[in-house]
C-alpha cells in the first residue's frame, strides 16, 4: 500500500467520525428542547402568579400574550385567575358599605332626634283617606295635585311632629305603670318630645302640657310642682301632649287602664273619634259631625261594679281647628248633634276628640288650675304690677301663643310668680284652663288625633299602630 492510499483512507475515516458527533450533538440538542420549554412555562406560570394580585388591586386589564410554543392559553387562565381576585375585592368593598349604611334605630327610653332617623328629611305619612261623594273628584284633579305638592314643606313639618308623637306616645304606653308618679309620667313624655323633636324655641317643641287626667276628671289636668299623685290601678287616665314643628302643631291623644272592666268605655270613646275622622271633609257641616259622634257613642254600654252605664258624649267639649302656634282655631266640632253650621275648607288642620262618659255628660271647672295661654290678639294693656311685666316679658319670650303650665315657668327659672300670674289673667292678657271634671264617681275616657284636609285627600297625621 502507497502513502497516498493510505492518508486518503484516514481522511474519509476522520470525516465519517465527524459526521457522527454531529449527529450526537443533535440529538442530544433535540432531547433538550421539551425540557426547556417546559421550564419556561414554569417560570410563566410563577411570574403570573406573582403579578396577578398587583394586577386585581390596580384594577388593570391582562393582555394576552402568545409565545414562541404559540402558548395562548397559558395567559388565558391568567387572566380568569385576575378577574376572580378582583372580584372578591369587589364583593368586599360592597360588605364594607353595607355595613355603613345600617339605619339607626331609636333608643329606649327614645333619645335619637326623628330628623337623624330619617337622614333624607322625608317623614312619613299618616292615613291617606279620599273624599266622599261629590268631593270624589279632588283625588285625580291634576289642578289640586299641583296645589298638594305646592304645600309639601308644610305638611312635611307637620309629619315630623306627628312622628315624634308615635314614638314618644309608643314609648310611654308601654312603660307607664300604676305606682308612678304623675310628675314622673308627664316628665318622662316631655323629656322624650324635646329629645325627639330637638326643641328649640319657637322652631319646635312641645305644642302643650302633658294633660295627664284621671277618672272623672276629663281635660286640662296636670300636675303643678309638690303634687304627690299616684296612678292606681283602677284609674282610667287620659294622656293628651302635643308637638309643634314651626308652628305645626300635632294633638292627639288616647286613654290608658289596666283594669279590663273600662274596655267598653275606650272602645265607645275609639269609635266615636274614628266616625268624627270618617264624616270630616272638604265643605261637610260642623254640625253633621257632632251628629254622627253622638249616635256611635250612646250605641254602647259599659258595666262598672255590677251597675250598667250607657256611654255618653260629653256635650260641652269639643274639637277644634289648629292654627300656626294656636291650638284652638276658629271653629269647634261638636260631639253632639246640633250647634255650628260653619263647615270645614280646604286646607284647615282639625283635632277631632271626643269623650265619654259614665256621669252626666256635662264638665265644669274645678281643682287647682295649671293651664294656661297668653290671649292671641290681645290689645295693649298698662300693667301696674312691675313683676307682671316681667312675666309677661318671660312668656312672650319663652312661649308666644302656646300652652304653658306652671312647671314650664319653674323649668325656667321664675319663682315666686303666682300673684303675677293672676294678675295677668285677670288684666285678660292670659287666659287660665282650669280641669275639667264630670261627677265624682264617673269615669271619662278621649281619644283624639289630628287631621289636615289636603287639596286631593284628608291625611290623618297622628295616625299611629296603637290607635
Amino acid at each position: 500500500m502507497t502513502m497516498e492510499s493510505l492518508s486518503s483512507d484516514l481522511k474519509e475515516k476522520a470525516i465519517v467520525t465527524e459526521a457522527q458527533d454531529q449527529e450526537q450533538q443533535q440529538q442530544q440538542a433535540d432531547q433538550a428542547t421539551p425540557a426547556n420549554a417546559t421550564a419556561k412555562k414554569n417560570k410563566k406560570k410563577k411570574k403570573a402568579a406573582a403579578a396577578a394580585p398587583a394586577e386585581a388591586d390596580s384594577k388593570e386589564e391582562q393582555p394576552t400574550t402568545v409565545d414562541a410554543e404559540g402558548d395562548e392559553d397559558e395567559n388565558d387562565e391568567e387572566g380568569d385567575d385576575a378577574n376572580t381576585t378582583e372580584a372578591t375585592v369587589v364583593k368586599k368593598k360592597k360588605k364594607k358599605s353595607n355595613k355603613k349604611k345600617k339605619k339607626t334605630a331609636q333608643t329606649e327610653p327614645p333619645t335619637i332626634p326623628v330628623s337623624k332617623l330619617f337622614g333624607n328629611k322625608i317623614y312619613p305619612e299618616g292615613e291617606i283617606c279620599d273624599y266622599k261623594e261629590e268631593n270624589l273628584w279632588r283625588t285625580t284633579n291634576e289642578e289640586k295635585r299641583a296645589l298638594e305638592r305646592l304645600n309639601y314643606d308644610q305638611y312635611n313639618e307637620a309629619r315630623r311632629a306627628a312622628e315624634v308623637h308615635r314614638q314618644v306616645r309608643q314609648y310611654a304606653r308601654r312603660t307607664i305603670k300604676p305606682g308612678m308618679s304623675m310628675i314622673e309620667i308627664v316628665e318622662m313624655i316631655e323629656n322624650g318630645t324635646r329629645n325627639l323633636v330637638e326643641a328649640n324655641g319657637f322652631e319646635s317643641g312641645i305644642g302643650f302640657p302633658t294633660g295627664c287626667s284621671l277618672n272623672h276628671c276629663a281635660a286640662h289636668y296636670t300636675p303643678n310642682a309638690g303634687d304627690k299623685t299616684v296612678l292606681q290601678y283602677g284609674d282610667v287616665c287620659k294622656i293628651d301632649f302635643g308637638v309643634h314643628v314651626n308652628g305645626r302643631i300635632i294633638d292627639s291623644a288616647f286613654t290608658l287602664t289596666f283594669d279590663p272592666v273600662y274596655d267598653n268605655l275606650l272602645a265607645a270613646v275609639k269609635d266615636a273619634t274614628n266616625t268624627g275622622i270618617r264624616e270630616a271633609g272638604i265643605d261637610v257641616r260642623l254640625c253633621d259631625i257632632g251628629a254622627a259622634i253622638q249616635e256611635v257613642m250612646e250605641s254602647y254600654e259599659v258595666e262598672i261594679g255590677g251597675k250598667t252605664y250607657q256611654v255618653k258624649p260629653i256635650r260641652n267639649l269639643n274639637g277644634h281647628s289648629i292654627d300656626p302656634y294656636k291650638i284652638h282655631g276658629g271653629k269647634s266640632v261638636p260631639i253632639v248633634k246640633g250647634g255650628d253650621q260653619t263647615k270645614m275648607e280646604e286646607g284647615e288642620y282639625f283635632a277631632i276628640e271626643t269623650f265619654g262618659s259614665t256621669g252626666r255628660g256635662f264638665v265644669h271647672e274645678d281643682m287647682e288650675c295649671s293651664h294656661y295661654a297668653r290671649v292671641y290678639d290681645v290689645q295693649h294693656v298698662p300693667l301696674r304690677l312691675p313683676r307682671a311685666k316681667s312675666l309677661l316679658t318671660r312668656i312672650n319670650k319663652e312661649f308666644g301663643t302656646l300652652p304653658f303650665c306652671r312647671r314650664y315657668l319653674d323649668r325656667v327659672g321664675e319663682q315666686k310668680y303666682l300673684l303675677a300670674l293672676n294678675n295677668l289673667v285677670d288684666a285678660g292678657i292670659v287666659d287660665a284652663y282650669p280641669p275639667l271634671c264630670d261627677t265624682k264617681g264617673s269615669y271619662t275616657a278621649q281619644y283624639e288625633h289630628t287631621i289636615v284636609l289636603k287639596p286631593t285627600c284628608k291625611e290623618v297625621l297622628s295616625r299611629g299602630d296603637d290607635y
